[in-house]
C-alpha cells in the first residue's frame, strides 16, 4: 500500500490524476491514480494552510480552501494559471472557508464561522445563494448539493442535543 506522509486535508481526482493538499503546505501534490506514483508538485504562491481541495470537471480548475480566509483557483492543465480566486473578507462580511464541494460549475463553500453554505458560480465568482441552516446546527463540517437541488450536510448539533453529530438533508426551504 502506498501512502502520503503528513496531515492530508484534501484529496480530489480529475481523469487519471489525484491531487492532494496537506496542512501548512503551499503545494498541491499530483499522483497517478493507477500507480499512486508521484508526478509533480504544484506550488501555489501565497497559499499558506490548505483545508480542502475540489476539482470542477467542466472547467478543469482546482479550487483550494486556504485557512488564510480565501479560495485559490489553479488550472489543472496550466499550473502557472493560478489566482486568489475568492477572498472571503469584504467590508461588510467575513466568513471562513472550511470545506468545499463542486457540482456542475457551482462551488459550495461550508463555513463554520457563520454557519451556513454559500454557493458560487465557477464561471464568474458570483454568489448564487446562501443556505441558512437551522439554529441548532452548531458546526457544519461538509456540505454537498444533490442533483435535485437539496443539500446534504454533516454537522454537530441536533434539535435534541447540541453535542450530537448528524447528517441532515436540507431542502430549499432554508435558502434565502
Amino acid at each position: 500500500m502506498q501512502s502520503v506522509v503528513g496531515w492530508v486535508r484534501g484529496v480530489t481526482q480529475l481523469d487519471n490524476i489525484v491531487y492532494i493538499v496537506s496542512a501548512e503546505s503551499p503545494v498541491v501534490e499530483k499522483f497517478s491514480a493507477d500507480t499512486f506514483r508521484s508526478l509533480e508538485v504544484i506550488r501555489v504562491t501565497g497559499m499558506k494552510d490548505p483545508l480542502d481541495i475540489v476539482v470542477c470537471r467542466d472547467d478543469r480548475q482546482l479550487y483550494v480552501a486556504d485557512n488564510d480566509y480565501c479560495i485559490w483557483r489553479v488550472s489543472a492543465d496550466d499550473h502557472s494559471d493560478q489566482e486568489k480566486w475568492l477572498p472571503t473578507e469584504s467590508t461588510t462580511d467575513i466568513f471562513s472557508v472550511y470545506t468545499l464541494s463542486v457540482t456542475s460549475r457551482r462551488l459550495l463553500v461550508t463555513s463554520r464561522s457563520s454557519p451556513g453554505l454559500r454557493e458560487y458560480s465557477t464561471a464568474d465568482r458570483q454568489l448564487l445563494r446562501v443556505v441558512q441552516l437551522p439554529g441548532y446546527v452548531k458546526e457544519p463540517y461538509h456540505g454537498v448539493e444533490t442533483t435535485r437541488g437539496t443539500f446534504v450536510i454533516g454537522h454537530r448539533g441536533t434539535s435534541q442535543d447540541e453535542q450530537q453529530y448528524a447528517v441532515s438533508v436540507n431542502s430549499l426551504d432554508f435558502v434565502r
